[in-house]
């Protein structure tokens, strides 16, 4: 088997639902399998997927045994040769997977595999990308120096060496994986790739960026929602700095003093953030279902609700759609867009929602064969469901 895709849930149904759809269509042509460990979630998560998707692989926990653990459960019962860490809350392209695996096939000596992550307004996030985060480094990124915490040395556009790469995706062969012991469950959550990427380079690997796929990661699911994220979060990085720098008693006290700087500055910033938001009134529907558009028509009934029809049998290219849109976003004044991915390939919604992201829009998406659409317009809040009737 080529690829075990191993992705770790809580309480996330609907992305879950779309991540997988999206993997699925990302597999063929390759052998591979889907791993989903879920930490109890209280959703409907495990309903859906077996449902929906009955050859995935389902590991309940009986409670939430963290990120790092839960993913060593995964890769422990994997059966290809390369793993790919995933989160539940991304879409991955139709071409990513074969890419990767091509690329790793003939590049044997490299640790773990990236790719440039967006998040669901289609901005580039730049931690799919990362240098150590050795001591200087760090009081850099606490005074909002970033240029040395993240690694500029390449463009979001360009491929290449970097040291650290994110949890969210992160593709490396099961032995190598093995080799460094897998993710330290000493992390709970959040902090266990910068781990994990490291001990890939000390072992003498080196971790690489590659830039010709993209993925979108909505960040706001898995990341700033609440004062608990944050606690593991810094937290997590006291636990690297314990592990792997520990200097003296001088250099421990200033990193300690940061983090608790930059946590409690965190938790204002998320105490004083405002997820209400009024619903937009001019979207812009990207699709062919007639049923769909007529339930957008419902659900944003004090709206106008446009269209832009795609058909697949038209010989034009995805730019030639791309400066339609932006014709109708300018005049009919658009302020949300919904991608059918019945009539549009992930792919192509990656590419528009990235090209599109320095308009004042936002996005949603409505999963093939599925009755919701779905989206997130923030790094750091939640994203929104759609239930359609």
């Amino acid at each position: 088997m080529q690829v075990s895709i191993v992705i770790v849930n809580y309480n996330v149904s609907h992305f879950l639902h779309q991540c997988v759809l999206s993997v699925k269509a990302a597999l063929q042509g390759m052998t591979g399998e889907i791993i989903v460990v879920d930490n109890q979630s209280t959703d409907d998560s495990q309903s859906r997927i077996q449902t929906h998707f009955p050859e995935v692989i389902w590991i309940g926990n009986h409670y939430n045994v963290g990120f790092s653990k839960a993913n060593n459960q995964g890769v422990a019962l994997a059966k290809g040769k390369y793993i790919l860490i995933l989160n539940p809350d991304t879409i991955i392209s139709e071409d990513t997977l074969v890419k990767l695996y091509q690329f790793a096939e003939k590049n044997p000596s490299k640790g773990a595999i990236g790719v440039p992550l967006y998040d669901g307004s289609g901005t580039f996030l730049p931690e799919s990308k990362r240098n150590i985060p050795r001591i200087w480094v760090s009081i850099q990124k606490m005074l909002g120096i970033t240029h040395a915490y993240y690694a500029t040395h390449l463009s979001e556009n360009e491929s290449g060496d970097v040291s650290i790469l994110v949890g969210a995706f992160m593709l490396m062969e099961k032995s190598k994986y093995v080799e460094v012991g897998g993710f330290d469950e000493d992390y709970f959550m959040y902090g266990e790739d910068i781990d994990l990427s490291y001990k890939l380079l000390k072992r003498g690997y080196t971790n690489y960026y590659l830039a010709n796929t993209q993925v979108i990661h909505y960040k706001g699911e898995s990341t700033l929602k609440n004062t608990a994220y944050l606690r593991n979060f810094y937290g997590s990085m006291q636990i690297f700095y314990r592990k792997h720098f520990k200097i003296n008693f001088f250099y421990d006290f200033i990193i300690g003093l940061g983090i608790q700087f930059w946590y409690f500055l965190n938790y204002f910033r998320l105490k004083s953030a405002n997820q209400n938001t009024p619903l937009p009134k001019h979207i812009l529907y990207v699709g062919s279902e007639n049923d769909i558009y007529v339930q957008l028509q419902k659900y944003y009934q004090d709206s106008e609700v446009f269209v832009f029809a795609i058909c697949s049998t038209r010989a034009i290219s995805r730019f030639d759609d791309l400066e339609q849109i932006k014709k109708m976003i300018s005049e009919k004044g658009i302020q949300e867009i919904v991608f059918d991915h019945q009539n549009n390939p992930y792919s192509k919604i990656i590419f528009y929602m990235i090209q599109l992201s320095s308009h004042p829009l936002t996005f949603r998406i409505h999963p093939s064969q599925t009755d919701f659409i779905i989206g997130s317009d923030a790094r750091t809040t939640k994203g929104s469901v759609i239930q359609l009737k």
